[in-house]
C-alpha cells in the first residue's frame, strides 16, 4: 500500500501546478555530488578499473531507477531499462567531455532511453509512480489513513493526467516537478534551449490544468487550497 508521503507528493504537486508555481524550491530536491568526485572515478574507469564503474552505478542507479520508474509498468521492466542505460554509459562514458555536470549527462542517456521505451510500448498503458521502489498496480487506489481521503483522489488523479501527457510535457514534468532539476539542467539533458524549457514546461503545466479543470472540476478547490498552504 502506498505511503502517507507518496500521496501527500501527487497532492503537493497538483496543487503547485494549478496554484502558479510559486516556490523555487523542487517537490523532491537532488543531493549533487561533487563534480570532482565524479571526475576521478570517470578516468579510473577509462582506465580499466571496474570497481569504479560500479561505483557510479552505486551512486547513481537509485535516481535512475526512479526516473525510469515512471514509464514502467513494474519493477522488472525498469530493472531491464536501468541495466540498458547504464550499459550505454559505459559504452559511451569516452565522449563525455565534462563540459557539463556528469549527473545531467547520465540524466540525458536515460531520458532518451525512456523515450525509446514509451515508442516501443506506445500500446501500453503507462503509469506515473513515485519514489524508488513503489509500483502500483492500475486497478489499486491510493489509500492512506492518514491523509484526507479527497486528497488521496487528487493524488490518483494527479498520476493519471500526468502519464496520459504527451512524452515531451511528461517528461519535462517528471524532470522538473519530482526529479528537482533546475531549467538550466532539464535543458542539457533534453537539449534544448532553456527557452524552450520554460515554453514547453508552462504548456505542460497548463494541459494539467485544463485535463483537471475539465475532468475533475470537485477537485480544484482542494488543489487550490494546498497551493496556498490551507489545509482541507
Amino acid at each position: 500500500m502506498p505511503s502517507s508521503h507518496e500521496v501527500l507528493s501527487f497532492t503537493i504537486l497538483a496543487g503547485r501546478i494549478f496554484g502558479g508555481f510559486p516556490s523555487k524550491v523542487p517537490v523532491f530536491a537532488l543531493k549533487q555530488r561533487s563534480e570532482t568526485s565524479d571526475r576521478d572515478l570517470i578516468a579510473s574507469v577509462l582506465d580499466g578499473s571496474e570497481e569504479s564503474f560500479g561505483a557510479l552505478v552505486d551512486r547513481y542507479k537509485d535516481r535512475v531507477f526512479r526516473l525510469l520508474g515512471r514509464y514502467c509498468r513494474d519493477s522488472v521492466e525498469c530493472e531491464d531499462l536501468a541495466q540498458e542505460v547504464f550499459l550505454k554509459v559505459f559504452r559511451k562514458l569516452h565522449t563525455f567531455n565534462h563540459e557539463s555536470q556528469f549527473f545531467t549527462w547520465l540524466y540525458r542517456i536515460a531520458a532518451n532511453t525512456a523515450t525509446d521505451h514509451l515508442s516501443r510500448a506506445s500500446s501500453r498503458r503507462l503509469r506515473l509512480v513515485e519514489d524508488t521502489g513503489v509500483f502500483e498496480r492500475g486497478d489499486e487506489d491510493i489509500e492512506s489513513p492518514t491523509v484526507p481521503m479527497e486528497q488521496q483522489e487528487l493524488a490518483t488523479v494527479t498520476r493519471e493526467i500526468v502519464a496520459s501527457l504527451p512524452e515531451k510535457f511528461r517528461t519535462i514534468l517528471v524532470l522538473r516537478e519530482f526529479e528537482g532539476l533546475s531549467y538550466t539542467d532539464i535543458a542539457e539533458v533534453l537539449e534544448i534551449q532553456l527557452g524552450t524549457v520554460e515554453s514547453r514546461l508552462f504548456r505542460a503545466r497548463q494541459r494539467f490544468k485544463d485535463a483537471l479543470v475539465r475532468n475533475y472540476p470537485e477537485l480544484v478547490p482542494v488543489a487550490g487550497a494546498i497551493s496556498k498552504g490551507g489545509k482541507r
